[in-house]
């Protein structure tokens, strides 16, 4: 995904201060992972420069967390390279090709699985093996992972999919809140009970907003039909399934005939998140990272959230997106066991308890997702997030390909909802296209 693809910016607020709790993985120096350069116990440890890079700079990374390791890890010398996250990921290609990038830095997660595809990135799976009790981490730690098991990297945070309704639209009609039982069939049903047509028989508001993208739109679709994107082994393509046709039509459907708020409407009501706060659209797939954005621009908005429907197999799939950490392969030994360190820090609690106070993006220890069960900001489930992603997180069929292959998807699904082209010709097409770019054909 691009910087806030489908779904906005994975942004961590600033500095901010969080009581933090104690746990034996909480970032402190702990036996050493593979590479570290930490000394023998007792010694002094060697000194190592960590050259650090942050796309976004402190918008993105919380200062306090940087600051904080730091302080815990006196032996390691710090280099920030910071720059605008568009800057920044025009650059780290120049770098790498030049072979001066930072031994740390994050990406999204396609990136990242191309670097390590490329031989740039460095496998985590045994730091991770030794260092990390796994089971302290929801599924999303391992975002980065590939069907061989390499783990190319770790999460810079989380930001899943869950149903936000408006109360005030839902009341308006007399119609029963959205629970955490509902199907899709429920969402299309309730969908066309909220919908209200002018004079004219035009829609005025729209039960839902028929996005189209990938995040909140395409792939929610197919993955409830029990189609998807690929097959376990990301290897092949599953456009033809009729299932994936399947998931598909049920959108087109619902955009054609008038209860899912299509593009143009959503336009003209000023964006997703104004047509869905002043009510024009009841209900939407909102993405964790878009409440700050809500509780900023429509504080008055009565909404909340819940887990997103179950599928047709009565299993939830929830996507999640992800920016990810990895160290460079290329990196010195000591500069690996030092990156290693920044990433058990920010893995700890200290840290963890950071990311979640920001709201702009869930972090993947458990302990620290639990801190927002008494959260008293918009929208009040947030569990609708959390234990969304513990029963049913899903990537989004993420590859070393993935930035190739979904452009092709998109601009097919593009002409599939405007009408001009049939869903199944379309999902033929795109199959093709697909599978074509995991060959290496194209």
């Amino acid at each position: 995904m691009k910087k806030g693809t489908s779904a906005g910016i994975l942004l961590l607020a600033g500095a901010m201060t969080l009581a933090a709790c104690s746990s034996s993985s909480s970032g402190g120096d702990s036996s050493p992972g593979p590479g570290s350069s930490a000394g023998a116990s007792g010694a002094p440890k060697k000194q190592v420069t960590l050259k650090l890079g942050l796309p976004g700079s402190y918008e993105v990374t919380s200062k306090e967390i940087i600051d904080g390791f730091i302080a815990e890890h006196p032996h390691i010398k710090v280099e920030i390279q910071e720059a605008p996250w568009g800057d920044f990921t025009s650059k780290i290609a120049t770098q790498i090709a030049g072979n001066t990038m930072p031994d740390i830095w994050f990406q999204e997660n396609a990136t990242i699985l191309s670097y390590g595809k490329r031989g740039v990135a460095e496998d985590l799976a045994p730091y991770i093996a030794k260092d990390l009790k796994a089971d302290e981490y929801i599924d999303g730690l391992f975002s980065a992972k590939t069907p061989e098991g390499k783990v190319w990297g770790v999460p810079h945070g989380i930001n899943p999919v869950a149903l936000a309704y408006n109360k005030t639209a839902f009341q308006k009609a007399g119609v029963p809140l959205p629970t955490d039982d509902w199907t899709f069939n429920d969402l299309i049903e309730t969908s066309k009970k909220l919908t209200v047509k002018d004079a004219s028989s035009k829609p005025s508001q729209f039960g839902f907003i028929g996005s189209y993208s990938i995040t909140n739109g395409w792939f929610p679709w197919i993955k409830q039909a029990g189609g998807s994107a690929l097959d376990d082994t990301k290897t092949k393509s599953r456009f033809d399934d009729p299932k994936t046709i399947t998931g598909l039509t049920q959108l087109y459907d619902g955009l054609k005939n008038g209860y899912f708020a299509d593009v143009d409407f959503v336009k003209a009501s000023g964006g997703e998140l104004e047509a869905f706060s002043s009510g024009k659209a009841a209900m939407y797939f909102m993405q964790y990272s878009l409440q700050v954005n809500m509780n900023k621009s429509f504080p008055d908005t009565d909404w909340d959230t819940v887990k997103i429907p179950k599928g047709a197999d009565g299993k939830r799939y929830v996507p999640m997106v992800a920016n990810s950490w990895l160290i460079s392969s290329r990196a010195s030994q000591d500069a690996k066991g030092a990156a290693w360190e920044f990433l058990k820090y920010y893995l700890g609690d200290k840290a963890q308890a950071v990311v979640a106070q920001s709201g702009s993006t869930l972090p993947v220890k458990k302990s620290a997702n639990a801190l927002l069960n008494d959260s008293k900001t918009k929208p009040l489930n947030k569990k609708a997030f959390t234990d969304g992603i513990a029963e049913g997180g899903v990537t989004l069929d993420e590859n070393a390909t993935w930035s190739e292959w979904r452009i092709l998807v998109q601009q097919v699904v593009n002409e599939i909802v405007k009408g001009n082209v049939k869903v199944e010709d379309g999902a033929k097409d795109i199959h093709k296209k697909v599978q074509d770019v995991l060959d290496g054909k194209k």
